[in-house]
């Protein structure tokens, strides 16, 4: 049994060291838009924002604005101040909660191409599975300014999983790069 009426991601949010620099790198970049700004300077009474958000009773978000990445989710870009803060940067993958967050390109290479000619850094060179579920889909990370961990897919043609998901009538996997309407 699931949360009632749930129906998917709305946003993801991240916390970032300087919101300009990262808001600017997702414009740039990724092409998002920035849509709003949420709040500045933002402090909770009490044990407010320990209770509510499980951060230092003291903490307070600098700024926090909504963004938006082209036909796929939403992201809440944070700058907090905390008594506490930790500031070693991102966890790597391999890190017990450690994420990235991947956006669907329709040309790899291009792809590629354009993160390389704009100074970003990128590990390594795409790579493309050879069997299973996830063969058609090509993949590659990059790195934020800050050292968030981010990877750009593709599959033009679909996945073995998702063409075989397709063909059964199944659910198949969320691709922004098709309407909603046409996921079963």
């Amino acid at each position: 049994m699931a949360i009632p009426g749930i129906r998917g991601m709305e946003h993801v949010g991240i916390t970032v060291p300087d919101i300009n620099e990262a808001c600017d790198f997702f414009t740039r970049i990724l092409g998002a838009e920035v849509l709003f700004t949420a709040a500045t300077d933002f402090r909770g009474e009490g044990d407010w924002m320990h209770e509510h958000l499980r951060v230092h009773p003291r903490a307070e978000i600098k700024e926090f604005r909504y963004v938006r990445l082209g036909n796929g989710t939403n992201l809440e870009v944070f700058q907090y101040s905390s008594p506490d803060q930790k500031t070693e940067g991102p966890l790597k993958n391999s890190d017990v909660g450690g994420h990235h967050m991947a956006f669907y390109v329709d040309d790899m290479e291009a792809a590629i191409k354009f993160l390389k000619d704009n100074g970003v850094e990128v590990l390594g060179e795409p790579t493309s599975y050879t069997d299973g579920p996830n063969l058609g889909l090509t993949w590659c990370y990059f790195m934020a300014p800050w050292g968030l961990q981010l990877e750009v897919v593709s599959s033009p043609k679909g996945t073995t999983f998702d063409n075989e998901a397709k063909a059964a009538g199944r659910r198949r996997l969320f691709d922004p790069s098709r309407a909603a309407e046409t996921l079963i």
